[in-house]
């Protein structure tokens, strides 16, 4: 069995190595006027030529270049969505889709559809299951044909109880910048540092 991490030698012959049909008549004078043929190498392709050959691959890329062509990709100008009138609820292919989360996890679509229905009709309607438990994730996703049929649920069931637990409804997709609701900062932008230890 071949060794799989044999080494490649690069094969350059010496003047001893020829054999004397290589040579000629074996004549000092012949071997001084022509010149003497070499063998190319298996492993680099060509025998004399000193040129660099530039190899491709995760290994042997040159790492300065390559930080070059990165910074010139992300400098570049990309495409954007048109964010008219600023954040807000934004529209998905279909519908406009609401998000509840804290849903029991033993709750059914009827219940969701039972809640949600009484607002408009229900396009869709996604409770998903955990695989392993079978119980609901916890969150599911409801789309609605129009806006208002979808801002009135939110604004009548957010924080509202569905099978004795609270939820939230808010929209699934929103356009602009995203602010979460409880994140409390410091003036000075990092955490509190702790009181001194009086010993």
């Amino acid at each position: 069995m071949a060794n799989p991490e044999a080494e490649a030698v690069d094969f350059e012959p010496e003047d001893d190595d020829l054999m004397d049909e290589d040579i000629g008549d074996g004549s000092p004078n012949a071997a001084r006027g022509a010149q003497i043929p070499r063998l190319k190498s298996a492993v680099t392709g060509g025998g004399v030529s000193s040129a660099v050959r530039k190899t491709k691959g995760r290994g042997f890329r040159d790492e300065n270049a390559a930080e070059e062509d990165r910074n010139a990709r992300l400098s570049s100008r990309f495409d954007s969505l048109d964010t008219e009138g600023g954040p807000g609820p934004e529209r998905s292919i279909e519908g406009w889709i609401i998000l509840v989360t804290g849903v029991h996890e033993e709750a059914q679509e009827d219940d969701l559809q039972n809640a949600f229905g009484e607002f408009g009709e229900i396009k869709n309607l996604h409770l998903n299951l955990d695989r392993r438990t079978g119980f609901v994730k916890g969150y599911a996703l409801i789309e609605y044909e129009n806006f208002e049929e979808a801002q009135k649920a939110i604004d009548e069931l957010n924080g509202s109880e569905l099978l004795t637990q609270i939820i939230n409804v808010t929209w699934a997709f929103s356009k602009g910048t995203f602010r979460r609701r409880n994140m409390r900062r410091s003036p000075r932008g990092r955490r509190s540092r702790s009181p001194r230890r009086r010993f």
